[in-house]
């Protein structure tokens, strides 16, 4: 236990520089290990640059991992504001730009950036990609969702900023009313990052001081948390989905799923001060710790690895990017809040 006012220090990242190197994070890992031969992508360098740029202990190792993952999704935007999603580990990009769920992640991560980066020069940067990406629009509902969030960043520290702005307003119209009393969520199925659903519209809620669209995305959030929890811990929604009549614990469970629910839980905490979202935010670190579903650690505190998955028999031992930066940012969500100690299990 930490003497009371003490400052509890950051998670490891010795893992998270083991995976990155020039170029940027590799995607995949055979236990500890990075699959250099499955390369690189935009959705994990993203959701990384989030991370580095977030962390309160800055070093300079952290600091050059935010200026290379930043190189990497400026490269990754074209002229149009497509993005490519996939480097092999040579560098060279593998794949056609698009509009899927990384072309939402540039966007989240690079306004982000724009905002709270430490270096006026990589602010300007981010700022300049996240322009490039505006230029267009997804088809696909959660790349809007995570667009939209990094609008919203843009938009905290310049409410004029048109382009954002644009970006942020699609975003939220895509997140469809309820379907009903007694499914009261947009689509037929829970699927993946669901909790970036109602944080768009909380987001939004604050952004344009609409009541009705805070109230939307707190009830939302609500139901989420409700729906996967069981038994007094977080039994998040597995690979395979969940619709309104499955309520017992499902397996794969991805740690994606309870990172998006811890950012959107501290979100909602900012916006109402209600305590009972911080004990969303300490539910999502205590699965992490081992109270879920499997009564399984899915971090290594000593490396900042997070495991691949939960499953029905136990963990998946590989730690790949996007477990490792869903272990990280719900830690650090979980210490600004101050329940690291309230999720100690």
């Amino acid at each position: 236990m930490r003497n009371a006012g003490s400052r509890p220090s950051g998670p490891a990242y010795a893992h998270l520089l083991a995976m990155s190197d020039e170029h940027g994070l590799f995607e995949h890992a055979l236990f500890d290990a990075p699959r250099r031969d499955h390369g690189y992508c935009v959705d994990d360098v993203g959701r990384a640059l989030i991370v580095v740029v977030r962390e309160p202990d800055q070093t300079p190792e952290l600091a050059a991992l935010a200026e290379t993952y930043l190189s990497f999704l400026e490269d990754a935007v074209d002229a149009t504001g497509r993005v490519r999603n996939r480097m092999s580990s040579d560098g060279a990009w593998t794949d056609e730009p698009g509009l899927g769920d990384w072309w939402g992640r540039a966007l989240w991560s690079t306004g982000f950036a724009a905002v709270h980066a430490r270096s006026e020069g990589v602010r300007s940067r981010a700022l300049r990609a996240f322009h490039r990406a505006a230029l267009v629009r997804s088809a696909h509902g959660r790349a809007m969702a995570f667009a939209a969030l990094g609008a919203a960043e843009v938009l905290s520290a310049d409410p004029q900023d048109l382009s954002a702005r644009a970006v942020l307003l699609d975003g939220v119209a895509t997140v469809a009313p309820a379907r009903d009393d007694v499914w009261p969520w947009p689509e037929p199925r829970l699927r993946y990052a669901n909790a970036s659903l109602p944080e768009v519209l909380l987001a939004g809620g604050v952004a344009t001081d609409n009541p009705r669209l805070l109230a939307r995305g707190l009830s939302m959030l609500r139901f989420l948390l409700e729906i996967e929890t069981l038994d007094g811990h977080l039994s998040v929604t597995g690979t395979g989905g969940r619709g309104p009549t499955q309520r017992s614990s499902q397996f794969d469970q991805q740690p994606i799923e309870v990172a998006a629910l811890a950012d959107a839980c501290a979100r909602a905490f900012d916006v109402t001060g209600d305590s009972s979202w911080r004990d969303g935010v300490a539910s999502a670190w205590a699965w992490f710790l081992g109270d879920n579903d499997g009564s399984t650690a899915m971090f290594d505190p000593a490396s900042g690895a997070g495991y691949d998955g939960l499953e029905a028999s136990g963990r998946n031992e590989n730690r790949g990017a996007e477990s490792t930066l869903a272990a990280l940012s719900t830690y650090q969500q979980a210490r600004r809040l101050g329940v690291l100690e309230l999720a100690r299990v």
